[in-house]
């Protein structure tokens, strides 16, 4: 809402201050700047709180705002006196205000520090956090002014207030003055405010999600007058699931006299059902859909699955009317999926919600299910069912204008009926937030991620997202360090995620193989040693194998103490007749469960060959008793005030239906597992068609457990870089180089520049020295000490000693000069070539460090060796800033030329530890200083001991938005 041109003399609207937020309830409401014109709102909303909320606002009866009250709350400068407010539906329902003092509590301007804060919040909305999330923006506000201090008065009745002041995680001091407490907050956040602000983030959106998820009611809009359309095919859809909750469907073509449809109540208007309704499935026309959202808005409609297309997918008008979609449905604190989605389904049995599609409501499971694509969305149902695969919930999100992936990664986390979760995405519309929600719910759950659009360089039709410079096998690399499985396919998907729901994770990577073909064995075994993992040699039971004979083999190789996991090989067996026998795969599916059930809890995948029901029979559990996944750790604690309907009881015990004990987030997997010879619940065994699939949905496991098991100790920045590091120096130094009306476009620095920067933060690059003449190269090398190197610095010619443009080991004078001429004869005049004169460093590994500060994804380490390894063949490591030792350790070691750095082919090893610091220190100075968007370190020789820094650029730029250290708010549409 813009002010009017009266509003301020000081300083401009600031529309960066609106937000859109969720609250602890899961709705939605609009946080925005208080404007001259709201002075009707503002006595509209003090006209609605109650008698005692005022006397806690004014400290005594005060009925009615006069005018000059109303003329101070609605003008702002904006910068000493500030407001916000927060509204539903236009309307204000919570305000907030700041006024700039000095010492003595009076009004002041700048260069005071600190200002005094009042909540108002209408009595109806109080407790929904609307007061929590206003002091996280009204602080952010202040810290922008220069204000580093609140202060605040409350009286000791006024227990609410006092508790959104103490729960909010900045340091604060109290003390009790003239029969109120006194309140002071130090607004720099802490690492207690941003846990906090985040713990407070996960639990609304996750509410908001499980709204959408888990309705008491649904009205579908837009239900044809006839059988077919999407309306209609909807509604039988939720009839056909048998959704337990209530059912409308809603037309404005409908008859009058029209009582039912298919059975169910029939309106013409959601304000003709009389009674609320939770959840809206819109399924009208693109130009119809503002109608419809406005009825479900003034109805208090919850949320909406929007199946209409005609957005952004159709072009420039498309994406308005899609930003409108957003911000008319948000007004009413609604959120939505969709628009063009496919719509939701939630298998729980308190629920049965398919309000979709999908003809076929899939079959109860523990994968959680979340594509961006309809059509994806249906390939993957149909190849889930085929498996005999079940999901807890499913979401084809479409444009996702609003609810994404980030959202139900929020919900899945501490879902109790979701074990793992499978994500198609195209595009990621906070990038940053998705490596940090993955993080943590893969230290409890496993988290598949299919990228698509991976080298189309375009974002797909409909989604807005921030443009992103890093190559995909950047992101592939970040998301693994998050703990993310990437695959490629959506089969790999269903192969990882079918392992992963059904399986314990293995405690390493030692396979064994057994079965009865010699072949089939062995290409299990190269498999294996493709992918890493550690096969023992296949066991033959030869064709003449009989059930009997698969199961006494797997029961010995689960009990065996070298074996980890055990991949399970079956061909059609040959019977005493000589002819293959292919129908019995029930009868071997039931001496495979047999064996599993009473061996170690190990994982068991089959790969089979043209085996009939084999693979069915093993997809079914042999036990009707909810399954237990013994060495997962169990998901956190559920949203507090989350329905009984979200998470079903079994009426015999009162456990929800995994029947787990809570483990705590973040704990390690073999923290909530059995004894390794502890045996394992009966459930389904994985299988697959071929070797390589197994395998490579083995490995992932195996990989993803070994990053859980690291994950639940996390590293640490050494404390001894603080005693080298003077950040405050560098801060100074950056501050001068910038100045003070800086190029928004950045600027390099000069060698010494960027010497005496990368100084502040211990790092030392060797000197050089321009020589441009033979007698300046010659006076440079008196300078240094010989040996010297020459070199030249041209850009097309830096660091390409494959062209000539480097002289190394020049031990005299003579052989200075000439090394001068052949180099200027060979590639151009000094003036093109622009030599230089280094020192030689004691030999060793040639290495390149950078980092440099994504758009989308933040700032990012990167390592490889200098050269071919890293520019031709792409042979680079990548860890997210802040790096801790740990990640140091790991970057280095996971390139694939690492074994150079470790005595490769009798060579010394280089002093690794030296380069896990120089890469911290990269780290450090990044995350310190945002206006370093870029550093590149090269070469970096590692000898035997110590290192050298032959060459270094650094960039410079006024420091990027950080939108996820600020406020909570919604992405903007």
């Amino acid at each position: 809402m813009q002010p009017s041109p009266e509003q301020s003399p000081h300083h401009a609207y600031p529309d960066h201050w609106e937000a859109d937020v969720v609250l602890r309830d899961g709705g939605t409401a609009r946080i925005r700047p208080i404007t001259t014109d709201d002075a009707d709102r503002l006595v509209s909303f003090y006209e609605q709180v109650s008698d005692e909320s005022k006397y806690y606002r004014f400290f005594a009866p005060y009925p009615r705002l006069s005018a000059k009250d109303v003329h101070r709350f609605t003008h702002h400068d904006y910068v000493d006196r500030v407001g916000l407010a927060v509204t539903v539906g236009g309307e204000f329902i919570a305000t907030v205000r700041y006024d700039r003092i000095n010492a003595q509590g009076r009004p002041a301007s700048a260069p005071a520090d600190e200002a005094e804060v009042a909540f108002l919040v209408q009595d109806a909305h109080q407790g929904r956090g609307v007061a929590s999330a206003l002091l996280e923006h009204i602080a952010a506000v202040a810290r922008e002014r220069g204000i580093r201090r609140f202060a605040a008065e409350v009286l000791p009745a006024n227990n609410k207030m006092i508790k959104v002041f103490r729960d909010a995680g900045y340091t604060q001091q109290r003390s009790f003055e003239d029969g109120s407490v006194h309140l002071t907050l130090d607004l720099e956040p802490t690492a207690e405010s941003l846990a906090v602000q985040r713990a407070r983030e996960q639990r609304a959106e996750a509410r908001s999600v499980q709204r959408l998820l888990a309705p008491g009611s649904v009205a579908v809009i837009g239900a044809g007058r006839t059988p077919g359309g999407v309306g209609r095919t909807v509604l039988r859809n939720l009839l056909g699931a048998g959704f337990t909750g209530r059912t409308y469907a809603v037309n404005s073509a409908f008859a009058a006299d029209q009582a039912t449809i298919d059975g169910v109540p029939a309106h013409r208007s959601l304000g003709e059902i009389g009674e609320p309704v939770d959840l809206a499935v819109v399924a009208v026309p693109a130009d119809r859909v503002p109608e419809a959202v406005a009825d479900c808005g003034e109805h208090g409609v919850q949320g909406l699955v929007v199946l209409s297309a005609g957005y952004a997918e159709w072009g420039a008008e498309g994406r308005e009317r899609q930003r409108e979609l957003v911000r008319q449905a948000r007004s009413y604190g609604m959120r939505i999926i969709g628009p063009n989605a496919f719509g939701i389904i939630n298998n729980s049995e308190a629920v049965r919600l398919n309000a979709s599609l999908a003809p076929e409501r899939p079959a109860s499971g523990r994968i959680g299910l979340f594509t961006q694509s309809g059509a994806i969305g249906i390939a993957l149902l149909s190849g889930l069912y085929r498996r005999g695969a079940g999901l807890s919930t499913f979401i084809s999100a479409g444009n996702r204008a609003d609810i994404s992936g980030n959202d139900f990664l929020q919900y899945w986390f501490e879902d109790p009926d979701t074990d793992v979760a499978l994500l198609y995405l195209e595009s990621l519309g906070n990038p940053r937030k998705f490596t940090r929600l993955a993080r943590r719910t893969a230290a409890v759950k496993p988290v598949v991620v299919v990228k698509g659009a991976r080298h189309s360089g375009s974002t797909p039709p409909g989604h807005a997202v921030p443009v992103s410079r890093i190559p995909d096998a950047t992101v592939s690399a970040l998301m693994r360090q998050a703990g993310v499985i990437r695959v490629d396919t959506v089969t790999e998907m269903v192969d990882a995620g079918l392992l992963l729901a059904d399986q314990p994770l293995p405690a390493g990577g030692r396979v064994a193989i057994l079965g009865n073909s010699e072949s089939l064995g062995l290409l299990t075994y190269d498999a294996c040693l493709a992918e890493g993992l550690r096969p023992r040699p296949p066991v033959d039971l030869t064709t003449a194998a009989t059930p009997q004979d698969f199961r006494d083999a797997l029961s010995a190789a689960l009990a065996d103490d070298g074996c980890d996991a055990v991949v399970v090989t079956a061909i059609p067996w040959v019977g005493e007749n000589g002819e293959a026998e292919s129908g019995d795969g029930e009868v071997l599916a039931t001496a495979l469960h047999a064996a599993a059930a009473t061996g170690p809890a190990k994982p068991v995948a089959v790969v089979h060959v043209e085996i009939g029901g084999l693979a069915e029979a093993l997809a079914a559990a042999t036990s009707t008793v909810a399954q237990q996944r013994p060495a997962t750790a169990s998901p956190a604690p559920r949203v507090p005030g989350r329905p009984a309907a979200a998470a079903p009881r079994r009426p015999d015990t009162g456990q929800a239906p995994t029947g787990r004990p809570a483990a705590a987030p973040g704990k390690a997997a073999e923290d909530a597992a059995p004894a390794p010879d502890a045996p394992r619940p009966a459930g389904r065994i994985p299988a697959y068609p071929a070797a390589e699939r197994a395998v490579r949905a083995l490995a992932e496991a195996v990989r993803y457990a070994q990053w859980r098991r690291q994950a639940a100790v996390p590293g640490k920045v050494p404390e001894f870089l603080d005693d080298t590091i003077d950040e405050p120096a560098a801060g100074t130094l950056i501050d001068t180089l910038l100045g003070q009306d800086p190029d928004p476009r950045g600027r390099p620095l000069e060698h010494d520049e960027a010497r005496e920067l990368l100084a502040c933060y211990g790092i030392t690059v060797r000197p050089t020295l321009p020589a441009p003449g033979p007698e300046e190269a010659v006076a440079a090398a008196a300078r240094l000490g010989y040996p010297v190197a020459l070199k030249t610095t041209a850009p097309h010619l830096r660091h390409r000693a494959d062209l000539g443009g480097v002289r190394l080991d020049l031990d005299g004078e003579a052989a200075l000069r000439r090394a001068y001429g052949e180099l200027t004869d060979l590639l151009g005049k000094p003036a093109e070539l622009r030599p230089v004169v280094q020192s030689m460093a004691p030999r060793g590994v040639d290495t390149v460090v950078r980092a440099t500060i994504d758009p989308a994804a933040g700032a990012v380490l990167s390592f490889g060796l200098a050269g071919a390894p890293s520019e031709l063949l792409g042979d680079t490591a990548h860890r997210l800033v802040p790096a801790t030792d740990r990640d140091a350790a790991e970057l280095i070691r996971s390139i694939r030329a690492a074994p150079v750095l470790f005595g490769w082919r009798g060579s010394a090893p280089v002093d690794t530890a030296a380069l896990e610091e120089l890469l911290l220190r990269v780290s450090r100075l990044v995350d310190d200083h945002p206006e370093v968007v870029a550093i590149a370190l090269e070469p970096v020789v590692v000898a035997t001991q110590g290192l050298t820094v032959l060459g270094a650029s650094v960039r410079l730029s006024p420091p990027p938005a950080r939108t996820d250290l600020g406020p909570r708010r919604l992405s903007n549409y």
